[in-house]
């Protein structure tokens, strides 16, 4: 498996630290909003590296922060006239919500920034005893002069980033680069007890911390937004080596932007939106097929007709599935012949397409092309005649790769119908033996109005429920 690592620019055979074992960190929300649209990229993408790991065999620890004390979440409270405490707990949970439909796994652990101020503090005291950070008027920056490699993430040397820098440059920072942290407490803000006086922590600090606290001082996986590239991701690695003397993160991976309309996503342009938002118009699943379909590294365009075409791709696969499931219920229990067995056998080329896909750097959009081109085949192969045990090799190996990508996640042949509808099932099978044609195409049209597909085999009706946003 090859990853592309932004730290050194190019695609690596990716090998885990121990044998068997990947230890993932993935930068988590701020929770004082519902999380937006943009986050829920990195948030699926990785989602779906964590899934393919563990198809792969891997043990997976995967942990992912909550941002709970920030400017923002200050702001917030404030407004609401809550503690920050009550706003991140609410958010918290809106986060789950959102992202439990969206099919993202709970991370093996979600620590929460406040939950390890003791941890930050003596995080800091190191690398003040290091020579790498000072104290300023109760703020405590990190000495960015002392690294000669500060930059190495994004590319750009110590001074080609402090030319370029849009930073204040505050009272008692030595150099604009210079980064808080520990924040001397403002009036109005929560703050905690510190060898420099009450304050909080910065917001890069959090995450080294919890990084090397539940994965050890130096990680596999780093992965986030491409926004967090510079500076977040790039002080992280400053603080974190300067503090271990260890290489922090082996692959860092990021994903590209998602612009609205072929605009980037701004509340200035009105653009803005929140999964929750989206979740009104569009079903979970279709929002996660949608970001699968490109390369998580280049840029996707987020519109309502790229999500309805998102729609109708899922819908195919669904159809593909429902359509295996009914096949099993009616097909026989007999012997397959040799060109049968073949058939089984050509499916586990789609299988090895789709692995090569994820291997080269989790390019789900291939990945997504080899079930597309598999469901094709079935569709045209599978059939009542087929014995009903390659149909189950056929349906489990198309539920196998769906779950890596985390779709096809509802069972549209086993929801239970109530009581009306099945009535007009069966009142329809009634018309039709009395050959009242027009009485059973009426209720038909009403059975589709309310989202229920019906089709007629020879083994009998069939139906499955047309997924609707």
């Amino acid at each position: 498996m090859k990853l592309y690592n932004t730290l050194t620019r190019q695609k690596e055979e990716f090998v885990p630290l121990n044998e068997g074992e990947v230890r993932i960190y993935s930068c988590g929300p701020t929770v004082y909003d519902y999380f937006h649209i943009g986050n829920a990229r990195p948030f699926i993408i990785f989602d779906t590296l964590r899934r393919y790991m563990e198809y792969k065999g891997y043990k997976v620890i995967f942990v992912q922060n909550f941002t709970d004390i920030d400017d923002k979440m200050i702001n917030r409270a404030n407004e609401e006239s809550i503690t920050v405490k009550e706003l991140g707990d609410r958010f918290i949970e809106e986060y789950f919500r959102d992202a439990d439909a969206l099919g993202i796994k709970r991370a093996t652990f979600h620590p929460r920034a406040t939950e390890h101020i003791d941890d930050m503090i003596a995080f800091i005291q190191k690398l003040i005893q290091k020579g790498m950070a000072y104290e300023a008027q109760g703020d405590v920056y990190f000495d960015t002069s002392v690294l000669e490699d500060y930059g190495k993430l994004s590319g750009q040397r110590l001074e080609e980033l402090e030319a370029g820098a849009r930073v204040d440059v505050e009272e008692g920072k030595k150099n604009p680069m210079d980064f808080a942290l520990w924040k001397a407490q403002k009036p109005g803000e929560p703050a905690w007890d510190s060898p420099w006086g009450r304050g909080r922590p910065g917001w890069h600090i959090e995450c080294s911390v919890m990084a090397i606290k539940y994965l050890g001082e130096t990680i596999d996986i780093h992965s986030g937004g491409q926004d967090l590239i510079f500076p977040h991701h790039e002080n992280e690695i400053a603080q974190s080596e300067g503090a271990t003397g260890k290489p922090f993160a082996r692959y860092w991976l990021h994903n590209g932007y998602i612009n609205i309309n072929n605009e980037k996503m701004s509340k200035s342009l009105g653009n803005f939106f929140t999964v929750r938002e989206i979740l009104q118009h569009f079903d979970p699943e279709v929002v996660r097929f949608f970001m699968l379909s490109a390369h998580y590294r280049n840029p996707i365009n987020f519109s309502p007709e790229l999500l309805n075409q998102a729609k109708s791709a899922l819908e195919r696969l669904y159809n593909c599935k429902n359509n295996l499931l009914h096949l099993m219920q009616n097909a026989e229990d007999k012997e397959p012949t040799a060109e049968e067995k073949d058939f089984v056998y050509a499916l586990m080329s789609y299988k090895k397409k789709f692995e090569d896909a994820m291997d080269d750097d989790i390019n789900t959009a291939d990945a997504l092309a080899a079930v597309f081109d598999m469901v094709r085949d079935l569709n045209s192969v599978v059939s009542p005649k087929i014995p009903k045990k390659l149909i189950e090799q056929a349906y489990g190996l198309l539920d196998e790769l769906a779950d890596v990508l985390g779709i096809l996640r509802k069972d549209t042949m086993r929801r239970e119908l109530d009581d009306e509808i099945k009535m007009l099932i069966e009142k329809r099978q009634q018309a039709r033996k009395e050959k009242n044609w027009a009485l059973a195409d009426q209720i038909r049209d009403e059975l589709k109005e309310r989202g229920i597909i019906l089709e007629d085999t020879p083994q009998g009706v069939r139906w499955f429920f047309k997924e609707t946003c």
